[in-house]
């Protein structure tokens, strides 16, 4: 078994780098990013679902099931860097979806920034942020694809994708907006939905001591620091007036 050998260190980093930039180009993380709005902008409704429920999600379980088990010492040297990737990209893509008019490249952004969850969870060496991490991925795909399909199914029968055109949509199509704001409340993390326990392990996993203690007291402070938590109350803000600024239309 691969994760029963012992590798040299420096060959370990080399190996973590090449399948950290592939995993993030199809999870998406920043920068490489950049594909994913386009994509879900342009394509059928039926291959975002695709996207945004499974394919997506394959790069972070590589970074799970490679870059963290197999190459488990140069995760402990890369690990704070995840988590500061992951806390700038929950802000960035957050901000950056609230300027977007095309509501399919709005969902795809939200989904860059839930991403950044996945990261920290990941990056946090400890049982409760990757739990967090995998419940993260898992309630994401089901809440993306949904999202995608509700915005195709409505797209079908207004032919309107602009959110400055689509004001008044409830009236219309009751049940199609109705089933969208639950599924939006699902993605904004609303207490009782599959969203909210992701973002409670988020919040707690820091109470727990980590699986590898680190050298350095600057990345031990990090760690250990309530920093994450600011910036998922941030997150919380943006996707608030997110989906109420959906929501007005």
């Amino acid at each position: 078994m691969l994760t029963n050998r012992s590798y040299p260190v420096g060959l370990e980093i080399i190996f973590y780098i090449g399948f950290l930039i592939a995993f993030a180009v199809k999870s998406p993380i920043i920068p490489f990013h950049t594909w994913l709005p386009d994509t879900h902008g342009e394509a059928h409704y039926s291959t975002c679902m695709l996207l945004a429920g499974i394919l997506l999600k394959m790069g972070a379980y590589g970074l799970v099931r490679i870059n963290m088990e197999l190459l488990p010492r140069a995760h402990s040297i890369f690990s704070p860097w995840l988590m500061i990737i992951g806390s700038i990209q929950i802000i960035y893509a957050a901000s950056t979806s609230l300027g977007q008019r095309n509501l399919k490249k709005r969902i795809a952004y939200s989904s860059v920034s839930h991403m950044g969850f996945i990261l920290i969870g990941i990056g946090s060496l400890s049982d409760t942020g990757l739990n967090g991490a995998i419940l993260q991925i898992i309630s994401h795909g089901f809440i993306g694809a949904a999202l995608f399909f509700l915005a195709g199914t409505g797209y079908d029968r207004l032919r309107l994708l602009y959110l400055d055109e689509m004001g008044g949509m409830a009236i219309p199509m009751p049940k199609i907006f109705t089933i969208f704001s639950i599924f939006s409340m699902a993605s904004l993390a609303l207490p009782g939905m599959s969203g909210f326990f992701c973002r409670i392990f988020n919040f707690f996993w820091n109470n727990y001591k980590p699986k590898i203690s680190f050298n350095d007291k600057n990345i031990n402070y990090f760690c250990n620091s309530n920093w994450n938590d600011i910036n998922s109350y941030l997150f919380i803000i943006y996707v608030t007036a997110d989906v109420l600024w959906i929501q007005a239309f």
